[in-house]
């Protein structure tokens, strides 16, 4: 069996349904289209040397081929790589010469110096006459058929190896959990370059007929016009296009009758946010994953969003899940410990860096990274990141748990705390907050009294307009440290340690 195979059993249930609608060109396909248009590429590929375990490289923003490529890579057992379109060309060409890709597929002219001899291909000119069958390569669901890079912002970008079995647990689980219906819609504007563009709702909904509008970008004009115009009944997004949706003047005025419910990931959602779309009488679910093991392990129904705030919800059925503490020991109720994942949906590896990946396991189980604990519910919280957790006069602080307190503040909007180092303390928290109105140490420490102990109060807070974000949507740590301890440097070196309040925006 090849994961593939789900294609053509989609397509004989619902030939005529519609699978796919670009924006950009206004291009749709229906089931029975894009089998034939998904044999003509792969007949066009193998035409031109891609074979089983060959890598396939593409660059481009959203686009419809991000999707008729990687199935015609699948049928062939080729590993498909959609590249970052974001990146600088040396990041980019960086990772072309790691993949060495048999094609490398983009618009235009290829403006990339690549050491040594590509085949590059124009997508525009890609002859890919539509046939109604192809014979598939054999493969099994255990064959690489997609390589997704990490963000880097701890290191190198990872290549994480997508397997069939991996593909096919997370679109069965998905539609199971989150029940999906083959009449819903969706709109796609996640980079296809990271795990949401794909796996989210777009390869779940393919696999049962459903449909996917795919947008270039997300841009808060097309979401409302989509919306409305193409009764989309599922909608995921990450908190902060979340928040750009409920800014808008619109917000108050649209009902958004065609939604069935939407679907928050990626980061914490706050619950004031929550409530301006249940106020609406929306259902907001919240999910949990990452690259390696996929984005839905978690769900967190809307019933509980209030009642377990800041909870990632419960584990999905295929996700089996372990708590370690830092001795080794397995973390009890309330206790915080790394979150381990294993199933069926972890990752078949880091391209070409196998012992990378192993060191990322523990008794089979992927270690995430993430610090987390769970209640008398099975209800799962995630404090911060391993590396995020900083000691503050030799006690434990979890960014995350900071900024949940913080986000409880009625003026506050978003938060972000990163760690600085102090001759005291030996390091301490700094705070990045959007508020209505700015608020200094003082205020925020005083408001933060009853809720958090004092050890775990920011000690420099920064009030800015906007967050630096990464290309998924999820807010820049990385880039945040840098600019807190800069600031922390260039405070100390002036002695102004009591004047805190940065009113420069990011």
């Amino acid at each position: 069996m090849a994961w593939i195979d789900f294609l053509e059993e989609v397509k004989n249930d619902h030939p005529n349904s519609p699978a796919l609608l670009e924006q950009e060109s206004g291009r749709s396909l229906n089931y029975q289209e894009l089998w034939y248009e998904v044999n003509g590429l792969a007949a066009y590929l193998k035409e031109n040397g891609v074979k089983k375990g060959d890598t396939v490289a593409f660059l481009k923003s959203n686009c419809l081929a991000h999707i008729t490529l990687f199935l015609a890579c699948a049928k062939l057992g080729a590993i498909f790589i959609p590249l970052n379109f974001k990146l600088a060309d040396g990041e980019i060409t960086e990772i072309i010469q790691r993949v060495s890709p048999k094609i490398l597929i983009g618009t235009g002219e290829l403006r990339l110096q690549i050491a040594g001899p590509i085949k590059y291909r124009r997508l525009e000119e890609i002859n890919s006459t539509p046939l109604k069958d192809y014979p598939t390569t054999k493969s099994t669901l255990d064959d690489p058929l997609l390589i997704l890079f990490t963000s880097g912002t701890t290191g190198s970008p990872k290549g994480v190896l997508f397997h069939g079995r991996m593909l096919f647990e997370n679109q069965y689980q998905t539609c199971e959990n989150w029940r999906l219906l083959p009449t819903d819609k969706t709109l796609v504007e996640t980079p296809f370059f990271h795990t949401g563009g794909y796996n989210v709702l777009c390869l779940p909904l393919m696999s049962i007929g459903g449909c996917s509008i795919i947008a270039q970008k997300f841009d808060n004009d097309n979401v409302y016009n989509t919306i409305s115009d193409f009764q989309i009944s599922v909608y995921f997004a990450v908190p902060t296009m979340f928040q750009m949706i409920a800014e808008d003047e619109r917000f108050a005025k649209s009902h958004f009758d065609s939604i069935r419910f939407f679907i928050s990931g990626g980061a914490y959602c706050p619950q004031e946010l929550i409530e301006a779309y249940q106020k609406k009488g929306h259902s907001f679910k919240q999910g949990f994953g990452l690259t390696e093991v996929g984005p839905n392990c978690f769900l967190l129904e809307e019933s509980d969003a209030i009642t377990k705030l800041g909870s990632i919800g419960r584990p999905m059925p295929h996700s089996k899940v372990e708590l370690i503490k830092e001795d080794g020991g397995h973390a009890g109720l309330n206790e915080v410990g790394e979150l381990l994942i294993r199933g069926s949906h972890l990752c078949g590896g880091y391209y070409n860096e196998p012992s990378l990946f192993q060191e990322s396991l523990l008794g089979g189980f992927f270690r995430t990274g993430d610090l987390a604990y769970y209640d008398e519910d099975g209800f799962y919280f995630i404090v911060g990141r391993k590396k995020d957790m900083f000691i503050s006069g030799g006690e434990n602080v979890y960014p995350a748990e900071v900024e949940k307190k913080i986000l409880t503040h009625e003026k506050i909007s978003e938060a972000v705390v990163v760690a600085v180092e102090d001759e005291k303390w030996g390091e301490v928290g700094f705070a990045f907050i959007r508020s209505e109105v700015p608020l200094d140490k003082n205020e925020l420490r005083a408001y933060l009294n009853p809720l958090l102990s004092r050890y775990k109060h920011p000690h420099f807070v920064s009030n800015i307009i906007n967050f630096p974000l990464l290309a998924s949507g999820k807010v820049d740590r990385k880039s945040l440290h840098s600019m807190a301890r800069e600031h922390a440097i260039r405070m100390k070196a002036v002695n102004l340690e009591n004047q805190f309040l940065l009113r420069e925006a990011y």
